[in-house]
């Protein structure tokens, strides 16, 4: 399903590097919904780390992380071994306008040991600059 995705996003490019909001509807991959989020980059803090804010978060997220994080920065929202973490994801695809693929391994609330595979995909309305991230995260396998 992570393929899926990434094989979305590179047919909406229209022949650009990266894709306008306005190219992709992520209606067109009902079965990816719930593990979908966009985030906003918002520009850069003195310290020339992005500033990225949750606009759309899917229900797999929001149950990720028992609360809805819709219109929160990422540092008060993350799911991820740490912030450092999170934002490093976010500023590989910032700083290149190129998809950035992650593994993550995890221990759930039960003690189980989680893979999770996301997909950060930059969006952009005048194709150099990252406007948006859409990301898809899925779990894999549970042992």
């Amino acid at each position: 399903m992570v393929r899926a995705v990434l094989d979305y996003w590179c047919g909406t490019r229209s022949g650009r590097k990266m894709p306008r909001r306005v190219d992709f509807d992520p209606m067109d991959l009902p079965r990816h919904l719930p593990g979908l989020m966009l985030i906003d980059v918002e520009g850069a803090r003195p310290d020339g780390v992005g500033i990225y804010r949750y606009r759309v978060v899917g229900g797999y997220e929001v149950d990720n992380r028992g609360y809805n994080p819709t219109g929160r920065l990422v540092e008060d929202g993350y799911f991820a071994e740490s912030l450092e973490s999170a934002l490093a994801d976010y500023e590989a695809v910032r700083l290149s306008g190129r998809p950035f693929y992650t593994p993550l391994t995890f221990l759930d609330e039960n003690g189980r040991q989680i893979r999770e595979d996301s997909l950060l995909l930059p969006v952009s309305e005048d194709d150099e600059t990252v406007a948006q991230i859409l990301v898809y995260s899925e779990r894999r396998r549970r042992t």
